[in-house]
C-alpha cells in the first residue's frame, strides 16, 4: 500500500525570481495546489507578470539586501529559490536566502540547483555545494532538486530552427545529454511545498532518453513537417544572441559547460522524476511537437 502523505493547506510561499522564464512556472503549480504565492521581484513593475501568473501578494527585494529578505519572508511557510544563473554571487546570495529563512521560522525550503553540482569542473555547477550544504547543516525542511538541461531552452531558437533548418549546438551532433522539461521541475517543486513525501530528498530529475542532435532534428522535422537538419556551430557563434545579457567571465563560465558536453556528454536518469511525479515525465518529443504546434497556431513564428 502507498504510504499516505500530508497535505498542508494554506501555505504562504515566498517564489525567488517568479516573475522569471522558470521560476515563473512554479506559481501557478502552488496556486493549483492551494498555496498562497508572495512573488519575490526586484523591480515594483513586475507586479503585474507575477499577479497573472498567480501571486496573491508581492514583496520588493534584492537578494543581496538581508533587511529586505527579512521583510519579504514574514508569515512566509516554504520557500523556492532559483538562483540568478552565471551570477558571480550566486553563492552567496542562495546562502542568504536560507540563513533569511531559518532566521524568519520558515519550515520548507526547495531549492533548484543543478544536475551534478559535485562537477567541480564546472564553477556554476559547483556554485550550487554551498548553498546545498548549508541547507543540510540547517533546521530547514528541505528539498534539493538537481535538474537537467532544461527544454525551455530550445523554445527561443524554434523560428530559426524552422526558417532555416538546421538545429546547431555548440558540441559534436552524436552528443548525448540528459533533459527535462522544467514544468514537471516545477511540478516536483509544488509538491514538495505543499506536501510532506519529499521532505529531505535530493532529487536528480531528468525525462527519459539522452537524445543526440541527429534524433532531436528528426523529431523536429517529424513535428514540423519540414526537413531540419543537425547542424554545427562555434561557441562565439552560437552565444552571439546572448552577449548583451551576460559578461565576458560568465559566457567564458557556458563555454565550459559546452566542452564539457562535447567530451562526455551529460548523464542522467529519470527514476526519481518519475517516482516524484507518480507518471511518466514529459517526453522530448512530446515538447518539440507542442513548440510545432504553438507555431502553427502563431503564423509569425515561422517566419
Amino acid at each position: 500500500m502507498a504510504p499516505t502523505t500530508k497535505r498542508t493547506a494554506g501555505n504562504r510561499i515566498l517564489v525567488v525570481g517568479a516573475t522569471g522564464r522558470f521560476a515563473g512556472l512554479v506559481v501557478p503549480e502552488l496556486v493549483g495546489r492551494g498555496a498562497i504565492v508572495r512573488a519575490l521581484v526586484r523591480d515594483q513593475s513586475n507586479t503585474g507578470l507575477a499577479q497573472s501568473l498567480g501571486a496573491a501578494e508581492i514583496a520588493v527585494g534584492d537578494l543581496r539586501d538581508r533587511q529586505s529578505l527579512d521583510v519579504a519572508l514574514q508569515g512566509i511557510n516554504g520557500v523556492f529559490h532559483l538562483g540568478p544563473a552565471f551570477a558571480p554571487d550566486e553563492t552567496a546570495m542562495g546562502v542568504a536566502m536560507v540563513e533569511a529563512s531559518v532566521r524568519a521560522g520558515v519550515r520548507k525550503f526547495v531549492f533548484s540547483s543543478v544536475i551534478q553540482p559535485t562537477n567541480t569542473r564546472l564553477k556554476n555547477h559547483a556554485a550550487k555545494i554551498p548553498v546545498e550544504d548549508a541547507l543540510y547543516s540547517s533546521t530547514l525542511e528541505y528539498t534539493i532538486l538537481h535538474p537537467a538541461n532544461f527544454m525551455q531552452n530550445l523554445r527561443s531558437a524554434w523560428p530559426a530552427i524552422v526558417e532555416h533548418g538546421v538545429f546547431s549546438e555548440p558540441f559534436p551532433k552524436t552528443t548525448r545529454l540528459a533533459r527535462v522539461d522544467y514544468r514537471d521541475v516545477a511540478e516536483v517543486a509544488a509538491i514538495a511545498l505543499t506536501e510532506d513525501r519529499l521532505a529531505y530528498a535530493t532529487l536528480e530529475l531528468c525525462a527519459d532518453g539522452r537524445h543526440n542532435r541527429e534524433e532531436i532534428a528528426a523529431m523536429m522535422a517529424s513535428a514540423s513537417g519540414r526537413p531540419i537538419e543537425a547542424g554545427e556551430i562555434s561557441f562565439h557563434d552560437w552565444a552571439a544572441p546572448a552577449r548583451t545579457k551576460y559578461t565576458e567571465q560568465q559566457l567564458g563560465l557556458l563555454a565550459k559547460v559546452h566542452e564539457h558536453y562535447a567530451a562526455v556528454g551529460l548523464g542522467g536518469n529519470s527514476l526519481s522524476l518519475r517516482a516524484a511525479l507518480g507518471r511518466e515525465p514529459r517526453s522530448l518529443r512530446a515538447f518539440i511537437e507542442e513548440l510545432a504546434t504553438a507555431a502553427t497556431a502563431r503564423p509569425h513564428l515561422q517566419a
